[in-house]
């Protein structure tokens, strides 16, 4: 199986340019909790719900701010035709909940939730599987503080 079979595809993006309250309507209008950055079509960041509190709320920062302040820069991204266990491994190794999904041309076709991967096994991964990679991505690491969701 391969990531575009399970993959949200189409997700709604935003530039760096763009205002946290923009992106935090994007949130509420689309019901997601990340929304990938693009620069001329290509990824350069991605924004999350948790960055919006951590990073901006916390920091007492306005709706004004742009994005670009908060985002997480560069994340690991998978191709479309990458198998559904890499996908599960770049979750796993660098401990975020979603991965962007780019085409060959580097642009944002879709993206894939840990709530994707659940859905899947009951296609293909397993379940054993899927409890693995929630463990590996929640798990503290040592001597690690607060930190992103999506840090790579």
């Amino acid at each position: 199986m391969q990531a575009k079979d399970i993959m949200t595809a189409s997700p709604t993006c935003c530039v760096p340019t763009d205002t946290l309250q923009a992106v935090a309507c994007i949130m509420r209008d689309n019901d997601c909790g990340a929304v990938p950055v693009v620069d001329g079509g290509r990824v350069v960041g991605i924004i999350t719900d948790r960055d919006l509190a951590v990073r901006a709320m916390a920091e007492n920062k306005s709706g004004d701010t742009q994005v670009d302040s908060v985002l997480t820069r560069n994340p690991r991204c998978c191709a479309e035709t990458d198998d559904v266990r890499e996908v599960e491994r770049v979750m796993a190794d660098n401990q975020v909940r979603r991965v962007p999904i780019v085409d060959a041309g580097g642009k944002v076709v879709g993206i894939v939730s840990q709530a994707d991967l659940a859905r899947a096994s009951n296609r293909m991964v397993s379940e054993h599987e899927v409890a693995i990679v929630v463990e590996r991505i929640s798990a503290p690491r040592a001597g690690q503080g607060a930190r992103s969701e999506n840090l790579m």
